[in-house]
């Protein structure tokens, strides 16, 4: 069975798709104009493709359970577990029981459309929208349909769920007092470098967990692995997440105070995983008076802070994507360019901390 992987497009007269199937190759028209002519013409096309399937396709919750035990098999467990989550709550629910190649725009709209009036982030929907298409891709891998979702929308009113961050009177806390508390006592916090790099880095949990004394070259690291909650090693959230740079001095200087404490073999701040490392950070905001923050909003404290600095130098230091609003595809890095943005990082967490 041929698959369709593109979509009609207007000759100047009409709309016109090729498609192949076995070997033959085929071509299907419509004159209406406007986005009604090409979803006919690609509706042709569908149907075409659609005589080379199995005339009893399995049901959307059969297929999608193959569909996951593959995502189990070829993902990590942190990926894994939301994707089947919100499969069952949200997807399952709404259209589980109808045959994979009836499917429609309209049904997986509505799944985006139920989300959002549920009041679901921004985030959720995009996720929600992501599962469909990977999905749908996957059941035209098995020759299951040939349906391809071309107009799934979040809607305008969507947004993203809002993030706490440490104002700069946190942060002049953060650096300024090395305590916490402890089975009712006042004492050394064990991880208090490891909060500080975390904000004069932008790394995430998993990344600071992960770093070895190995992976630091001067000022330079480089961040090639996380550990996840489930304490799996992975290389990272995605293919961006491996990268270099240079360090900060501020950063620097606590990486030597935490060589002093702890040596420079093995893990760099000896985290034993992230529900205790998050444990003892909520505790020292808690002793401390500090904003109340998650362990990733650290990260978002870190580019508010530099949000002054050209997006490229932030998306190059965070492990963000192009289409993260920052570099182009086809930005590089220049000579002197590593050096440049460590002195910048630097001067703007100085700024901070005397102005606060």
């Amino acid at each position: 069975m041929g698959k369709r992987t593109n979509t009609a497009r207007w000759t100047g007269k009409h709309w016109r798709i090729d498609v192949q199937q076995n070997g033959k190759r085929k071509s299907f028209y419509s004159s209406r104009p406007g986005r009604t002519g090409q979803r006919e013409a690609n509706a042709k096309a569908d149907a075409w493709l659609d005589d080379g399937i199995a005339a009893r396709a399995p049901r959307v919750a059969d297929a999608g359970a193959l569909w996951l035990r593959e995502v189990e098999q070829t993902t990590c467990t942190t990926n894994y577990r939301p994707t089947e989550s919100r499969w069952r709550n949200w997807i399952v629910p709404a259209i589980g029981t109808r045959r994979v190649n009836q499917l429609t725009d309209q049904d997986l709209q509505e799944i985006i459309n139920t989300a959002y009036a549920a009041g679901r982030s921004r985030k959720v929907l995009k996720l929600l929208a992501a599962d469909l298409r990977a999905f749908c891709k996957y059941c035209r891998k098995a020759r299951l349909s040939a349906y391809v979702p071309e107009e799934l929308k979040i809607p305008a009113g969507a947004r993203y769920k809002g993030k706490t961050i440490l104002q700069p009177s946190d942060l002049v806390k953060l650096f300024n007092v090395d305590t916490t508390t402890y089975r009712g006592k006042t004492v050394e916090d064990e991880y208090i470098n490891a909060y500080r790099f975390q904000v004069l880095t932008g790394l995430r949990p998993g990344e600071v967990i992960g770093l070895d004394w190995a992976d630091i070259h001067g000022s330079m690291v480089n961040v090639s692995r996380s550990v996840n909650v489930e304490g799996e090693q992975t290389r990272g959230k995605n293919e961006n997440a491996v990268r270099s740079f240079q360090l900060s001095a501020l950063a620097c200087h606590v990486l030597d105070e935490q060589r002093e404490a702890a040596g420079c073999l093995g893990s760099v701040f000896r985290i034993t995983n992230e529900q205790h490392y998050y444990k003892r950070w909520k505790t020292y905001c808690a002793a401390n008076g500090l904003t109340p923050c998650s362990l990733y909003e650290l990260r978002h404290t870190f580019v508010s802070v530099v949000k002054t600095l050209p997006a490229g130098e932030v998306k190059s230091l965070v492990g963000h994507s192009a289409d993260m609003d920052t570099f182009g595809i086809y930005a590089h890095t220049l000579t002197g360019d590593a050096a440049h943005t460590a002195q910048a990082v630097n001067g703007v967490f100085l700024q901070v901390l005397k102005n606060a």
